[in-house]
């Protein structure tokens, strides 16, 4: 489908030396709706990143007659960094400073269509085709300069956004984009820079996104205000089926500041002109509000049999040589909760409908494409009546309430044309109607052979497919709960390489003789959807603990004992890097200290991480806390390295707030974990005095992605940490102090 956007720009601004973005998409998992031009090469290999699904040069990289240097990326912003990296690797192949360039993230009315930012691909798609799009480029601009200056191409050089020969001649980027049109597929290989010549490629270049965030600047959704904006706040249900049976809003239509209480069956809603005033009408109309409860979900307590319960079909993972396992095997079963997003900002929205242009949505939903196609289903409207602009949120990694926010803001705007609205979630509603990471249960049966290397394996995970999305605009809240409401269409069960429930379930250790099954759940009985790593934190969680006791009982230190079961030399690079940073064979540690280790390649095809950490645990209490960690991954060509540490540490330090602390709970019809204190997670006073991080950096080597590479191998590092202070494998999560308590305990009778 071609762009609103595109058709008058090109013939507008020809002539005038400007090379700008006008190009035609297909929407991202659609048919394409024109025929685009054959390619320019015959090449059969495909083209680098998401210039496959883009192809146009324009579509990544404006110059216009001034100089001025647009890059465009569909990725949002989500606090990972990817706006300084993309910028790094822009600046490197145009040979310009980072700071003279714009970057432009994910907005439906100007960016490439890349779907979701999600499952660390925005360096392996986006800055590929960025890098690639600015290398090509780079060559027709050397190629015009050539022509004009009358020199081959080989005696040019370019610096600063100017291309120059060695007697003096020059001409400008804006210059000599008046003879070039950029407006023509990219080749399927490009003149990249050798790593050897780079100047903005593995440099720690600073965050371009922080000084805003931490001088009060319009830096997150939150942020935005338009002129004559009115404020808005939704009523939520009070559980997942409850039924509004009667409401009378007429006492909160007449309190200051009240411009409109909306009802659309069991929506409910109201917008004022403050805020404050927002939030007192919300609260009086929930009490008006009478609804209908039943009794929907399962027993906290039996949640790993009422999960089981569940499976419809059973699909093969992996599957490898011939099982025996009739000797003395180890066998466990581990447990996942639902998990929160625990974003610390509630999500929020703003919505205008104007009657001109149309539907405009700001929000911090990591795909602005399926999400602008979710609110046009919603709203009957056409697409391109839809535009969803992305602003930063709160950190959330996988889908918390941003799109739906973004749905409630809509709706709320389509009722009140004219005005934009804003809708910013309360801590209880996050809380309790974000999805979910979703609940899971593994069962691990293994066994050794006579020369102390695992010789059969087998592996059952009970789960749903993790992500929900896109899933149009029954995967909004607000359009479920019209009267006219959309339904969710049923999850099929789909094994891929990358895996979503199934990721990761596939050890990456040499084993013959394996069996890997997912037994999937296409429902689930509480709302659920990405986070974070997906599958992969609970599978490699159990996983990682398996490989300890094995190696406990082959009488092998767990650090040899991987690379025993290693025949990828990155992954082993990898676990003896950070092996030895933590400095794991020296010595023994006090009493009530372990250390533990887990390793694993994200997807199995994504970045390398292993992760070595030091736990302290109070026996009396039960309280464990990460002392120290040192981890190494390696993620590919590192474009910046101090972007690969802060998402490492982060990763380890949300992924050490899950294992220890985090779990959804709820009674037979209501989440009841709705604000921080019955939702605990990581407090300062536990994180760790230390979080090391080594980066292998592969100059050349394609990029693997960094964002979620943590999560697993910390899970089964605390674990194994844990197990090593106190002599005893705990196998549901969260390791609470209860649970490391009543462990402890019963080891020491």
């Amino acid at each position: 489908m071609s762009s609103a956007f595109e058709p008058s720009r090109r013939s507008l601004l020809k002539g005038t030396g400007a090379l700008v973005v006008s190009f035609s998409l297909p929407r991202k998992g659609s048919a394409q709706e024109t025929q685009q031009p054959a390619p320019l090469s015959d090449t059969p290999t495909k083209r680098p990143g998401s210039l496959e699904d883009t192809p146009f040069l324009d579509a990544w990289i404006r110059i216009d007659a001034e100089g001025k240097i647009t890059v465009f990326t569909g990725k949002a912003e989500l606090g990972q960094g990817i706006r300084t990296a993309i910028l790094q690797v822009a600046a490197e192949e145009l040979d310009v400073e980072p700071g003279i360039i714009e970057l432009v993230t994910a907005d439906t009315g100007r960016t490439p269509d890349e779907g979701f930012t999600a499952g660390s691909q925005s360096m392996q798609n986006s800055a590929t085709a960025v890098r690639h799009a600015a290398a090509q480029t780079r060559a027709l601009l050397f190629e015009e300069a050539g022509r004009r200056l009358g020199v081959p191409v080989d005696g040019l050089k370019a610096e600063n956004g100017s291309i120059s020969t060695s007697d003096g001649q020059s001409a400008r980027y804006g210059e000599l984009v008046a003879g070039l049109d950029l407006h023509v597929e990219a080749s399927t290989s490009s003149p990249l820079k050798p790593p050897d010549a780079h100047r903005q490629i593995g440099k720690s270049l600073a965050r371009v996104d922080i000084p805003a965030k931490v001088t009060g600047g319009i830096a997150y959704v939150h942020d935005l205000r338009l002129e004559g904006m009115l404020h808005a706040r939704v009523v939520r249900p009070p559980s997942y089926d409850a039924k509004l049976r009667d409401v009378d809003g007429s006492g909160v239509e007449a309190m200051p500041g009240v411009v409109a209480v909306i009802r659309d069956g069991n929506f409910l809603a109201v917008a004022a002109e403050k805020e404050f005033q927002a939030i007192s009408a919300m609260r009086a109309l929930a009490r008006a509000a009478q609804w209908d409860e039943t009794e929907t979900l399962p027993d906290q307590e039996n949640l790993p049999t009422a999960l089981r319960a569940l499976e419809r079909e059973v699909g093969t993972v992996a599957e490898a040589g011939t099982l025996d396992l009739s000797g003395d095997r180890f066998e466990a079963t581990f447990t996942r909760p639902y998990q929160i997003h625990g974003s610390i900002g509630p999500s929020c929205a703003v919505a205008h409908m104007d009657e001109r242009e149309g539907m405009r949505v700001w929000s911090h939903t990591q795909g602005v494409y399926p999400n602008r196609e979710a609110v046009a289903e919603m709203l009957a409207l056409p697409i391109e009546r839809v535009r969803v602009v992305h602003m930063e949120g709160s950190g959330c990694y996988g889908q918390n309430g941003a799109d739906d926010a973004a749905g409630d803001a809509a709706l709320i705007a389509s009722k009140l044309p004219g005005r934009p609205v804003r809708v910013q979630w309360m801590r209880e509603q996050e809380h309790a109607w974000e999805p979910f990471g979703p609940g899971m249960v593994m069962s691990v049966a293994a066994e050794l052979g006579s020369d102390g290397l695992i010789s059969d394996w087998t592996y059952d995970v009970w789960s749903n497919i993790h992500s929900t999305r896109p899933g149009g605009a029954a995967a909004l809240l607000a359009a479920r709960h019209k009267a006219e409401g959309f339904t969710p269409k049923t999850p099929e069960l789909k094994i891929s390489p990358a895996g979503s429930g199934d990721r990761n379930a596939n050890p990456l250790y040499v084993i013959p003789n394996k069996r890997v099954l997912w037994h999937f759940l296409p429902d689930m009985p509480l709302r659920v959807s990405a986070l974070r790593a997906l599958g992969a934190y609970a599978n490699v969680f159990a996983i990682e603990s398996t490989i300890d006791e094995l190696a406990i009982r082959a009488g092998v230190d767990p650090v040899d004992f991987r690379l025993r079961h290693l025949d990828d030399q990155r992954a082993r690079d990898v676990v003896e890097r950070a092996a030895s940073a933590f400095g794991w064979a020296n010595g023994s540690l006090p009493r009530g200290r372990g250390k533990g280790f887990a390793f694993a390649r994200y997807k199995n095809l994504a970045a390398y991480l292993a992760l070595a950490v030091e736990v302290e645990v109070e026996p009396a209490t039960g309280r464990a806390r990460v002392v120290r960690a040192a981890a190494a991954i390696d993620s590919g060509e590192a474009v910046n390295p101090d972007g690969i540490h802060n998402q490492v540490q982060g990763g380890i330090l949300q992924a050490a707030s899950w294992t220890l602390y985090e779990q959804v709970t709820f009674d037979r019809t209501r989440i009841t974990s709705v604000d921080w204190s019955s939702y605990p997670i990581l407090r300062f006073a536990s994180v760790p005095d230390s979080v090391q991080v080594e980066v292998i950096d592969r100059p050349g080597e394609p990029f693997l992605g960094t964002g979620e590479a943590a999560q697993g191998p910390t899970a089964g590092a605390v674990a194994n940490a844990v197990r090593n202070a106190i002599g005893a494998r705990l196998y549901d999560l969260p390791l609470t102090h209860s649970r490391i308590k009543e462990a402890f305990r019963a080891s020491a009778t």
